[in-house]
């Protein structure tokens, strides 16, 4: 039992939260202090506290690491999340899988920031750090796992708490010190290298959200309504590019390992991230209107504020378990929604009280805002960003009213949208269009007001152009929805409009150039999004006439392909066959037919029948043991074109107990026209026996050939005496033989080698041979010495087999290329408004 490492750990947690606390009682003196000397002690103080708290948040950090890295399984968050057999790069998925280590994972990145902000912000350092640090304080507080005496009251869920402490298990009671050999391991869904790299990306992004409300809160405390808006800046920039990012990673994980053929499934988890990254992306407008032309600072206020409301709303609803079963992503309550309300609450109140109360100190500009100039534009867009989170908040926050009211002894029969896709789609649809619309229209005007012949001479070319384009595309691509022409409209328009803007800028200073490649990128993920989710088809479809199963649905079994081992069937162009199963080994890339390997007593090794060759190369010998993932099955799904293979698909299925049985993740052809999208519907069930065939009996001598099914091309090459099955040696008088038997099937040739035994001079035993890939199974009955001749059995049954469905997704990399546009737009224009900043 390794006390000492989960009692550091506890230590080192309780002295990050008491220096959070320290930090912010002593940042606060030096903001009221008025004295030169008493407000530098204190701002000492602070440093000094806010150091030790860094210092107690990387030790915590590194502790949790430790402990699941070493595997020390007599801790429960070890035990829970990792396993001896995970692989070395996924021990960092785990540690944040859990909602103790992705707390931390936050606090990590908010010890960096506030690290910069000291380093960077002297003049703002004392206000900013009172808010960054109880935040801090809050966010240690969900890890304490420290009960307050006298009031029974247990604040936090701890990382460090011992296996024994957290289950009932009667065997802790007759072994205290148990500790298992293994623990559960991290969920197979999320051994995948986005789930390396997302959720560290979400979290950043997270926390790159607290700076700007910091500046602001700060703002308004010290009485500085306008000066606040400059630091924060490219922080929100920031912050909403890497926020966007991590969106993005999570889209695309969900798009090549989920099954439901998309990127987004609007899942209340999604919805909870999104809504704050529309307030922030509408906030960054308003700020920049109000830096150029000195209007919006009230919405800048209100819009900043809400960013970082709506993200502690956000993770009220995902880890206080109010959602149930509204969510697949969201954690089980761990006993923390009261302290979640209460984070939440705390800012929501602080941060609207002091608004209200500085609200009419707060200058306004008295300047009409002509339909003709930019800062209309701008603010038109960010109301109808608003507007778009506002849609989707509504909906997803129905399990929170029904709370509500339940508390007040009502009942609620309020329910999520039946069909989340369908619902959301349909309103974000037509937000999208009124996006696309004013982003290229508002990028024409420059701070002053233009004139309509002026207006008119700039967007001539553009609408011109974008005619052009759209008649092309709606030609080319037969786009015929009403819905779909506007969204393909408004998309191209932004794209364009955009270009001629970037065009100017280039001549003219193109630093400046950021927001039109910005806005570039969202028009491309527009047409994208429009394109792979609209006119996304079906192309796996049953023309044979027959069902696959009475038992499953109309639409089942019309959408989808039953394969057979090794016989091909037509498919959206291509001759496409199923293979065989697959597994995957740990340590190289590339794939092993399963009948080439035998299995051992341990589920994670296997050991190699023959070479092993994968695409041309060797990847290990005969009797090589390897090691493989025993919960992924892989498909070999092979596509053909005039005869030469096109291309090699792998779709996976995945046995994950946690989820519900297997999770199928599909495997990908990509063009950068369109997709060929490939999952597996529904496997072989191994576990049921097979149905066998009538025994049709043989007989025939070394060397002969004789046929199979009508089919295959079989000779029995050889009859050889063993002294050993299977490993276990026989006895001195007992005699078995080995026949080997050559069967040429579609693609290669198999071998059968069944066992023939005579024990003990009398009891006759008889081993058969299986070959999985054909169906059929060899049983040497019988020797017949007297015409050299032997007796074989063969038993037939239905090949191998697998149900898939396949999708055409055209042009989803115009929405991929379009996010990294996107990306280097945000990072242009971050760039400068930082070097802005450091210039003043």
């Amino acid at each position: 039992m390794h006390y000492f490492i989960g009692n550091l750990g506890h230590l080192l947690v309780i002295t990050a939260f008491v220096t959070s606390l320290l930090s912010a009682f002593a940042y606060w003196k030096a903001t009221t202090l008025k004295e030169i000397e008493g407000k530098n002690s204190w701002l000492i103080n602070a440093r000094f506290a806010f150091g030790a708290h860094v210092l107690g948040v990387f030790g915590v950090v590194a502790v949790l690491f430790t402990i699941i890295y070493q595997h020390y399984f007599e801790y429960h968050y070890a035990y829970s999340h990792s396993s001896l057999h995970l692989p070395g790069q996924y021990m960092l998925s785990c540690y944040w899988e859990g909602q103790e280590g992705s707390f931390l994972l936050w606090m990590f990145w908010h010890a960096i920031i506030g690290l910069i902000l000291i380093k960077t912000q002297k003049t703002w350092e004392a206000p900013t750090m009172v808010v960054f640090t109880l935040v801090q304080a809050f966010l240690t507080s969900m890890i304490l796992g420290v009960v307050i005496p006298g009031i029974d009251l247990k604040l936090g869920s701890s990382p460090f708490i011992l296996l024994r402490d957290a289950m009932d298990d009667p065997i802790f009671k007759l072994q205290p010190d148990f500790i298992p050999k293994d623990g559960n391991g991290l969920n197979a869904l999320l051994q995948n290298y986005w789930m390396v790299i997302h959720p560290p990306t979400l979290f950043l992004g997270y926390a790159l959200t607290l700076p700007p409300f910091a500046f602001c809160i700060a703002g308004l405390w010290q009485k500085k309504y306008v000066e606040w808006v400059k630091p924060a800046l490219p922080w929100s920039l920031l912050g909403g590019g890497i926020l966007g990012l991590g969106i993005l990673m999570g889209g695309y994980w969900a798009y090549e390992t989920l099954n439901f053929g998309g990127y987004w499934n609007w899942d209340p988890v999604e919805n909870a991230v999104y809504v704050p990254w529309l307030i922030l992306i509408a906030s960054i407008h308003t700020m920049i209107t109000y830096k150029n032309s000195e209007t919006a600072l009230k919405s800048s206020i209100i819009l900043v504020i809400a960013v970082f409301l709506l993200l502690l709303y956000a993770t009220f609803l995902v880890r206080s378990g109010i959602l149930g079963d509204a969510s697949v992503h969201a954690f089980t309550d761990l006993g923390l929604s009261g302290q979640l309300l209460i984070y939440l609450l705390f800012f929501t109140l602080g941060a609207i009280v002091l608004a209200i109360i500085r609200w009419k100190e707060i200058p306004s500009s008295e300047k009409e805002v002509s339909t003709y100039s930019r800062e209309f534009w701008i603010f038109l867009g960010a109301t109808t960003l608003c507007l778009m989170g506002f849609q989707v908040l509504l909906p997803t926050s129905i399990p929170v009213y029904n709370k509500i009211i339940e508390l007040f002894g009502g009942v609620s029969n309020l329910a999520p949208p039946a069909n989340q896709i369908e619902f959301y789609s349909k309103f974000q649809l037509w937000f999208g269009v009124a996006v696309a619309l004013i982003s290229g229209t508002g990028q024409f005007f420059w701070w002053k007001k233009i004139d309509k012949e002026k207006l008119k001479q700039e967007m001539l070319t553009p609408l011109l152009i974008t005619l052009l384009l759209f008649a092309f595309t709606i030609a080319i691509a037969k786009v015929y929805n009403p819905a779909y022409l506007i969204l393909t409209l408004a998309g191209l328009y932004l794209i364009v409009s955009n270009f001629k803007v970037l065009f100017t800028l280039a001549k003219l200073n193109p630093k400046l150039s950021g927001g039109a490649v910005a806005h570039i990128g969202i028009g491309m993920m527009l047409i994208g999004v429009m394109f792979s989710a609209g006119y996304s088809k079906v192309v796996s479809l049953n023309n044979t006439g027959m069902l696959i199963s009475k038992e499953l649905p109309t639409e089942f079994n019309r959408d989808n392909l039953l394969l057979f081992i090794n016989e091909p069937r037509s498919m959206a162009g291509y001759d496409i066959e199923y293979r065989g199963e697959r597994l995957e080994p740990r340590h190289r890339s590339g794939f092993i037919n399963k009948n080439d390997v035998e299995l051992t007593l341990d589920p994670f090794k296997v050991v190699a029948l023959k070479d092993i060759i994968f695409q041309n190369e060797k990847l290990y010998n005969a009797k090589d043991t390897i090691e493989i993932f025993p919960e992924n099955t892989f498909y070999e799904i092979e596509l053909r074109r005039d005869g030469k293979v096109a291309a090699s698909l792998f779709p996976r299925v995945q046995i994950n107990p946690a989820m519900g049985g297997f999770i199928a993740s599909p495997d990908i052809k990509r063009k950068f026209s369109r997709d060929l999208y490939t999952h597996v519907s529904l496997p072989m069930n191994r576990e049921e026996e097979p149905e066998w065939g009538k025994l049709e009996e043989v007989k025939v001598k070394i060397g002969e050939e004789f046929f199979i099914n009508s089919k295959y091309s079989t000779m029995l090459e050889e009859i050889r005496r063993v002294d050993e099955i299977e490993g276990v040696k026989l006895a001195a008088e007992d005699v078995a033989v080995q026949a080997m038997i050559k069967v040429q099937g579609e693609h290669e040739p198999y071998t059968a080698s069944p066992f023939f035994l005579i024990k003990d001079k009398s009891q006759v035993g008889r081993l058969p041979a299986e070959i999985n890939d054909l169906g059929i199974k060899i049983t040497l009955l019988n020797i017949l010495p007297e015409t050299n001749e032997f007796l074989l059995g063969i038993n037939a049954r239905q090949k191998d087999w697998v149900v898939i469905k396949a999708l055409e997704k055209p042009l989803i990399n115009v929405l991929w290329l379009g996010t990294f546009v996107l990306m280097i737009g945000f990072g242009m224009a971050m760039v400068r408004r930082f070097r802005e900043f450091e210039n003043d």
